[in-house]
């Protein structure tokens, strides 16, 4: 608002914002600090059976087809080719990302 507006009655000055009661620190959207002990995600397995893929397998276990990938580089020791997989392997279910 200038000061001919002051004078001669223009626009309503609006509201300010009143930031008195912020306090400094963190942001709360940051992330927070790591406990002492990290609680590891307890370790699930699955077992082929007749007529699996792993995309089956992830849109069963994360509800997403996609993410058979990640279930593919948890078991690259038991896994040579994702596409051949057979009855009976048990395989880690990592946690869900």
């Amino acid at each position: 608002m200038g000061l001919l507006d002051k004078l001669f009655g223009g626009k309503e000055e609006k509201p300010r914002a009143d930031f008195s009661n912020v306090q400094s620190g963190s942001s709360s959207t940051a992330p927070s600090a790591p406990s002492a002990q990290p609680a590891a995600a307890p370790k699930r397995t699955y077992t082929v059976v007749s007529g699996d893929s792993l995309s089956k397998i992830a849109k069963r276990e994360y509800g997403d087809a996609q993410k058979w990938k990640a279930i593919y580089e948890a078991n690259r020791d038991k896994i040579s080719n994702p596409d051949l997989i057979h009855p009976g392997q048990v395989l880690t279910i990592p946690p869900a990302s």
